[in-house]
């Protein structure tokens, strides 16, 4: 490694190389040179540098197309790990992810933490100790994503409807200050849609969309492989788009009529709760406890009963109204629905779709896909590990730590006291 710090076009040509060769677009030193211009010997003593380091090995001979063969080139996806971790308003998820993405540990709880951000960061934190121990890895970054709009150039919460108790709350200094490592933080749903871009399935590389359908109502855009923040980071945020004019319907945003306050988990838990006389299921349910939840109404629908199965085919086919124009201004490649709704069964998406192709216009649906997601709710995660990943492997960021010889990061989880 050198010894001296590099200057940033240095820097930045070593994570350009590394970075095609991690992604697949280039996997041999020729094919380096050929994508990037750049000349044999900068190329082989880059690539050298990055194999002294374990990101990359040369593999097998690649097939001839005349002339010497070349070494293949692979990167070690295997060489370290990042943590990854998704906090909604009910529950959390931790886990380690290969440098590909790849999850190879999880953690669950079921978590109220809407009001609580000191008290779930360190349950989170107590969950990333115990992964560490049974993985016995170190992160090089984190990957968070919290359920509520995230200024992403500072990790920072900003007036979060559904996490009320997080306004200000920044996720990235609370981790910085206890691992040295670096920390990115997300918008819950656009980490799902980043997720589902690069692992779910099927594969296309069109532009995605996910909508997420649980106790709220959001969306997330992946273009190329890069989410779509818009310029505060509030894109994407379709449940508080104004449906109805009833001055009854008050969202959690303390605005009137959002597509959240009438079909999201909670508001339909708010409809219906006055009504619960109406459905035997539901009525017992209130009489045992006192109050409805948003799952209570999903498997009263899910099993047929004829008041939460109306309402939430009506919702249904709401968002799927209201997509249809998102669908309409940004002409994506396939549409993905996840989120609890998806617990109800094949009608809720059969739904949605029939809403969405019945109100798009014809070419903007002329290619569409529109799907269920496909990573067993684990699209979030996945997604957070990716952003790490990604932000971990900027040409102008990879390129400065390998040169310098600096570690990138050196927690040391498996020391700590875990809570848990």
């Amino acid at each position: 490694m050198s010894s001296t710090t590099p200057s940033p076009q240095e820097a930045f040509v070593h994570g350009q190389l590394i970075n095609l060769v991690r992604t697949g677009r280039a996997v041999t030193r020729p094919g380096l040179e050929q994508e990037t211009g750049i000349g044999r010997k900068v190329v082989t003593q880059r690539v050298q540098q990055a194999i002294d380091v374990g990101l990359l090995e040369d593999g097998d001979l690649a097939p001839s197309a005349g002339g010497r063969p070349s070494r293949l080139l692979r990167f070690r996806s295997e060489a370290g790990h990042v943590f990854a971790g998704m906090i909604g308003a009910t529950e959390m998820t931790a886990a380690v992810a290969t440098l590909d993405g790849t999850l190879i540990a999880s953690l669950h709880e079921d978590w109220n933490a809407a009001e609580r951000p000191e008290e779930t960061l360190e349950l989170l934190d107590a969950l990333f100790v115990r992964l560490a121990r049974r993985t016995r890895t170190e992160p090089w970054a984190f990957g968070i994503g919290v359920a509520g709009p995230v200024d992403f150039a500072t990790g920072r919460l900003v007036d979060p409807p559904i996490m009320p108790g997080w306004d200000g709350c920044s996720v990235r200094a609370w981790l910085r200050d206890r691992y040295d490592a670096p920390v990115w933080v997300d918008n819950d749903v656009n980490l799902m849609a980043l997720g589902e871009w690069h692992k779910g399935t099927p594969q296309d590389g069109r532009d995605l969309l996910y909508v997420f359908v649980d106790e709220g109502v959001g969306a997330g855009l992946v273009s190329k492989g890069t989410v779509f923040r818009g310029d505060t980071g509030a894109a994407g945020d379709i449940g508080h788009i104004q449906v109805t004019d009833d001055p009854a319907v008050v969202c959690r945003c303390g605005q009137i009529g959002c597509l959240e306050a009438v079909t999201g988990g909670w508001g339909l838990v708010q409809r219906l709760t006055p009504r619960a006389a109406e459905s035997p299921v539901l009525s017992a349910r209130l009489a045992q406890r006192g109050h409805l939840t948003s799952q209570d109404v999903g498997l009263a629908a899910r099993d047929g009963d004829p008041l939460a199965s109306a309402e939430t085919l009506r919702g249904t086919r709401l968002i799927g109204t209201t997509v249809a124009g998102v669908v309409n201004f940004l002409n994506p490649g396939t549409v993905v629905l996840g989120g609890g709704a998806l617990r109800i069964g094949d009608s809720v998406v059969r739904a949605f779709e029939e809403t969405v192709r019945g109100r798009a216009t014809k070419l903007a649906q002329q290619r569409l896909t529109v799907r269920p997601a496909s990573l067993e709710f684990r699209e979030g995660v996945t997604g957070a590990a990716i952003l790490a990943i990604e932000q971990l492997f900027a040409p102008e960021s990879v390129g400065l730590w390998i040169e310098s010889g600096s570690p990138i990061g050196h927690a040391a989880p498996l020391q700590r006291s875990a809570a848990m």
